[in-house]
């Protein structure tokens, strides 16, 4: 019996650590206190950070964005939620917005649609 606890233990601890590893990889590289934006699905490719607002993604990342993770540092009055907007200059249609550590691998609605984004206090 006591082969068999040691055993099971084993086994736990190590799916366990499978598992841990597992989530922690597929975590988007993005600095704290910082939005970031990729032009592939699942935090790859071309890789843009922001920590305050821009009104005009330039050429590489226009129209071209397919993940997102909003890193930025929550408090109160803190503006921490990142809206992503179709249009430069903060206008057209609100394709995504993402609350204080979320993270977005895909989003076939926000896909290929971004072009300025805004920190507000909520969505």
């Amino acid at each position: 019996m006591k082969r068999f606890t040691t055993l099971l233990a084993t086994v736990v601890v190590s799916v366990s650590a499978i598992l841990a590893t597992s989530a922690a990889a597929e975590a988007a590289d993005c600095r704290s206190g910082y939005f970031c934006v990729w032009t592939d699905a699942n935090f790859d490719g071309l890789k843009i950070e922001h920590s305050g607002d821009d009104r005009w993604w330039e050429g590489d990342m226009s129209d071209l964005d397919s993940s997102w993770a909003n890193h930025g540092v929550s408090g109160p009055g803190v503006a921490d939620h990142v809206k992503v907007y179709d249009g430069r200059e903060l206008i057209g249609d609100v394709t995504l917005c993402l609350a204080p550590g979320q993270e977005v691998g895909y989003d076939a609605g926000a896909n290929d649609r971004g072009s300025s984004h805004t920190w507000s206090k909520s969505c």
